[in-house]
């Protein structure tokens, strides 16, 4: 180690010999003499020489990357010129990019969104008998407690929905209902807007998102406008004949949905032309249910069994004249038994049969439509002979005629007119009592913004009231006003 610490020194001093040497010949004055000028001259340009071996064995000692940049040779210069400074070394031309640091994961909880909507309503009774007599039947609708009462103004509907996907297989969906009336309170009167359940389910995802079985409390898939959700419906209720099946829609139990890639590719189209879809709850439905109705508790070992199938048909093929239409019909059954409630308390002892048909046929408006259901069967019933319920014979439907109008002053519109008839049981109600309906009613939908939609109609009602101790029907004309903000 020292021998080469020395001979590093000497080759060192050697160096700095010549450096001095250099800067003295450059500094002091030139010798008197030519000869003597020439003998400082060759032994300069020795040591430089020296110099410059030494630098190549130094350079060829270090590694490859540390190299420094070859300096030219002060006797290449040309006289009076200020040598170059050494150039950095360049980036490669096609760096290595460095590795991206990964993305956090996503919890569930990160899919999650929270929306929902409220209706607020307003009844006016024009005509007909909002009280009336014992015994005889007032103005009133299953379908709205507030037709007919003494109040002006009522929230129908206050949701708030919150759903999204766990993963990619499994998704969830909860909504409740802020507007939900509780009845038989110590003084008799009604308390509004409690918080009840409408839907807890969760859906597994099978084939690619084509079939999902969903379970939990969910619609029941009877009837094309029970399924349609009540933000997207046209009329300000639903008709009578094919939601007697379902009162409120749902029931808990389990179902499995399926959905052509053709069929949804039908449906994704009229979703992005704005048309009010029933929601994609399968081309095809298969479910079992509890069957005693929607937050009820379950009071026999049978389930309900239900059937569905809506298919979509575009008619573009047909000529120009059928640019853009699209066609949907379809059908369902239901198989069930059900215990109404009983007057005298509890519920029927005896479990009663239903057997249900209904068929459904829609041409979305481009821009006029028609939509169209029918049912018929055998449910639960009042029989006043007997003074009991049965199951007795049932049908009824609707039609009804719309317009879109997507660019006006008001924004979108969609004017409606609207007839339905039912004769049948309406299970929900203590004792089943009958109803008898005939109905027509003519509306408009407005929708100035995305958030907000009005729509106001006019019905003229001849119903009977679902109580079998008031007997013959109601008739009147009603004004209808309905305000509903989504979010």
């Amino acid at each position: 180690m020292t021998g080469r610490r020395t001979a590093g020194h000497g080759r060192i001093s050697r160096s700095l010999k010549g450096l001095l040497l250099a800067g003295a010949i450059g500094f002091a004055p030139l010798p008197a003499k030519a000869g003597e000028q020439d003998e400082a001259i060759a032994a300069l340009r020795s040591e430089l020489a020296v110099l410059r071996a030494e630098m190549e064995s130094l350079r060829a000692r270090l590694p490859a990357s540390a190299t420094p940049p070859k300096a030219k040779s002060p006797a290449t210069e040309p006289a009076g010129r200020v040598p170059a400074a050494p150039q950095l070394a360049q980036a490669p031309a096609n760096p290595v990019p460095a590795p991206a640091a990964a993305a956090p994961k996503k919890g569930w909880y990160d899919r999650i969104q929270v929306r929902g909507y409220v209706q607020m309503r307003a009844n006016e009774a024009l005509s007909g008998p909002i009280d009336a007599p014992t015994g005889l039947a007032r103005l009133r609708s299953v379908h709205d407690s507030s037709v007919g009462e003494r109040g002006t103004f009522s929230l129908r509907r206050a949701r708030i929905v919150i759903q999204g996907d766990l993963s990619d297989k499994v998704s969830l969906y909860l909504q409740g209902d802020l507007a939900s009336a509780v009845n038989a309170q110590s003084s008799g009167e009604r308390r509004e807007h409690f918080f009840q359940m409408r839907d807890a389910y969760a859906d597994l995802f099978l084939l690619d998102r084509r079939l999902k079985l969903r379970f939990g409390q969910s619609k029941v898939p009877f009837g094309w406008e029970n399924l349609q959700s009540s933000s997207n419906r046209i009329a300000i209720d639903r008709a009578d004949a094919a939601n007697s099946a379902v009162p409120g829609e749902r029931d808990l139990g389990v179902v499995a949905y399926f959905t052509p890639r053709s069929v949804q590719a039908i449906w994704d189209r009229l979703g992005r032309d704005g048309q009010k879809l029933f929601g994609n709850y399968g081309a095809i439905g298969l479910g079992v249910f509890n069957g005693q109705g929607i937050n009820r508790t379950e009071k026999n070992d049978s389930l309900m069994q239900v059937a569905m199938v809506s298919w979509p048909f575009a008619l573009d093929g047909l000529g120009e004249a059928f640019a853009g239409q699209v066609i949907e019909i379809g059908a369902q059954g239901m198989l069930n038994r059900v215990q109404p409630e009983l007057r005298s308390g509890g519920v029927n002892p005896v479990s009663i049969a239903e057997r249900r048909v209904n068929l459904h046929a829609v041409l979305y408006p481009a821009p006029f439509g028609l939509q169209a259901e029918w049912s018929w069967g055998r449910g639960p019933e009042w029989d006043p002979s007997t003074q009991s319920i049965a199951s007795r014979p049932l049908s009824g439907g609707y039609i009804q005629a719309m317009a879109r109008v997507t660019n006006s002053p008001l924004g979108a519109l969609m004017p409606y007119a609207r007839w339905q008839h039912y004769r049948g049981g309406w299970k929900a109600a203590i004792n089943a009592p009958r109803l008898e309906t005939n109905e027509i009613e003519l509306g408009v939908e407005f929708q100035p913004l995305k958030e907000l939609e009005l729509t106001l109609a006019y019905a003229r009602m001849k119903r009977a009231e679902a109580d079998e101790r008031r007997a013959g029907r109601a008739v009147g004309d009603l004004l209808r006003a309905q305000l509903q903000w989504n979010y």
